[in-house]
């Protein structure tokens, strides 16, 4: 490999290592140590990044582009988990599993991806190495099981305009204290999500329009007029 290719390839884990909260708190040389085991692997849009049932042994980090996690009902009805940005990651339950562990879930690039993968065996000794690793890979996965146990409680006693109104809510970014977003899924894919139909997301949209607490605009971007009142729905 030619040094050019080499310092492109290089920069590619380190863009990808430095975006991920369970490693950007490591020091220099040992991000470094990290990104000689880390492969970047391209994926286009609608492809799979993995399969339920198949072998989980390799945890995956957004580089660029979105994923969506999805199980499959036994009556083949898909259940949107989670989306995944640039700088999260997923295959996490390899690195604490016994060996020949399945995934359980889908994922499927939503657009054109680039994914960083770090193998099992290989990521198994920076957590022995660096428990720091450990401990933000904890973290995150207790605010994943508290999102989880607070969307199970959403679907079982709140109404869906509610749940629409609150994921709009959170789509807005508080560091920037922007009114305006991108819709990050299909409204069939938000529609699984919340546990509901596309029709229905439709016609919940235009509800809270009429109502003055959002402006639909072009390229499925979502303006908030009225955050406060969003939160009352």
């Amino acid at each position: 490999m030619n040094s050019n290719c080499h310092d492109h390839l290089f920069g590619t884990h380190k863009a990808c290592i430095q975006l991920v909260p369970i490693f950007n708190h490591l020091e220099d040389e040992q991000m470094d140590e990290i990104m000689q085991t880390t492969q970047s692997v391209s994926f286009k849009k609608g492809s799979m990044v993995y399969r339920a049932e198949e072998e989980s042994d390799t945890l995956y980090i957004v580089n660029k582009g979105r994923i969506r996690i999805y199980r499959l009902a036994e009556s083949g009805k898909e259940q949107v988990v989670r989306i995944l940005e640039p700088g999260d990651f997923t295959g996490e339950m390899a690195l604490f599993s016994p060996e020949n562990t399945k995934h359980e879930s889908y994922a499927e690039a939503m657009v054109d991806t680039k994914i960083c993968q770090i193998r099992r065996s290989d990521l198994q000794e920076y957590l022995l190495k660096y428990p720091s690793i450990s401990l933000k890979i904890l973290n995150e996965l207790s605010q994943r099981l508290e999102k989880s146990e607070e969307q199970t409680t959403r679907f079982a006693t709140e109404k869906v305009e509610t749940r629409l109104a609150l994921f709009l809510a959170e789509c807005l970014d508080s560091e920037t204290n922007t009114t305006e977003f991108v819709l990050p899924m299909t409204k069939k894919d938000l529609a699984s999500y919340l546990g509901t139909t596309p029709e229905t997301i439709s016609r919940k949209l235009s509800d809270l329009e009429d109502s003055g607490l959002i402006k639909q605009k072009p390229k499925k971007k979502i303006q908030v007029l009225n955050l406060d009142g969003l939160l009352l729905v």
